[in-house]
């Protein structure tokens, strides 16, 4: 839910550890450079749960959804494409990209940006079942003596709304201004007022990341949080 749109080419200010080179080359048994492919800084905190020191880099993705596109599909797309983006630019280094979207019925539901479209959504939203499809790529470029690697996943997050009075959503969109997440909604703070149920296997997925899954892709790609 909690996944603002990715911007420019700029490097982010700040670093989710302690500084790295992301151009570093990496050898021997040496720990690679980690990055992460958002500017959100949704992820970017949840990243930080892993205690590992890493690099952001904005990724310069086309977001546009392709004509047919499933929203499972789209997650799929933009989480591999933002590592790629990412990783070409710096062999050797681990790469994640991650992607939230928002399916009701079939149809994807993106972020609001406008007041006006975030009270759309609610409505919409309002006593039905929505998914929330997130994805996550780790990517690894280089010749294979540094390992390469690339492995995806992706976790669906259930949500059931309430059935929700104008009077509510207008004051949750006052008081939380939800306007860059898909759904229009921030479970992890007042948002969980809006909702009946959440199903999920990794409950840090609806905020933009699913740390479990993560977690078990940067092991395989040799970066483990506990090694």
């Amino acid at each position: 839910m909690d996944e603002p749109l990715d911007g420019g080419e700029q490097r982010d200010e700040q670093r989710g550890g302690p500084a790295s080179e992301p151009a570093r080359r990496v050898s021997g048994g040496e720990r690679p450079t980690l990055i992460l492919a958002s500017t959100s800084r949704y992820r970017r905190e949840l990243l930080q749960r892993l205690r590992l020191p890493f690099d952001v880099l904005s990724p310069g993705v086309d977001e546009a959804p392709l004509g047919g596109e499933a929203p499972s599909a789209l997650a799929r797309r933009l989480a591999r494409a933002k590592a790629e983006a990412v990783a070409a630019r710096y062999p050797g280094a681990v790469v994640i990209g991650s992607d939230q979207v928002c399916e009701l019925e079939g149809q994807a539901i993106g972020k609001p940006g406008t007041h006006e479209r975030a009270v759309q959504q609610l409505q919409r939203l309002s006593g039905r079942r929505a998914v929330f499809h997130t994805a996550v790529c780790v990517l690894r470029h280089g010749p294979p003596r540094e390992g390469r690697y690339e492995g995806q996943a992706l976790v669906p997050v259930t949500v059931r709304f309430r059935r929700l009075g104008s009077q509510e959503i207008e004051r949750y969109l006052r008081a939380e201004q939800p306007y860059d997440c898909a759904g229009s909604a921030k479970c992890e703070t007042l948002g969980i007022a809006l909702v009946e149920a959440i199903e999920s296997d990794d409950p840090t997925a609806l905020v933009g990341l699913p740390l479990i899954a993560t977690a078990r892709l940067l092991r395989d790609a040799g970066v483990d949080p506990l090694g």
